[in-house]
């Protein structure tokens, strides 16, 4: 597998728009690295971006209590 990821294979690989990636970028929101005018993004980064993302579940007990508390 690839190290290093171009912009259009970092959206293609987390199915998402490349202008989105490049958002990502532009807000630094992302790690990234320079080669002369062309960016890569690490595979190991564009994972940590998505795990990052991730919200977990409710069980059914926090789901009650979460509703009580909106109501």
């Amino acid at each position: 597998m690839k190290v290093h990821l171009t912009v259009d294979e970092a959206a293609e690989y987390m199915n998402t728009t490349i202008r989105f990636v490049r958002r990502l970028i532009a807000e630094r929101r992302i790690p990234f690295h320079k080669i002369g005018r062309h960016v890569r993004l690490k595979v190991q980064d564009v994972d940590a971006f998505i795990d990052a993302g991730r919200v977990e579940a409710f069980d059914a007990t926090a789901v009650h209590r979460y509703v009580r508390r909106a109501s």
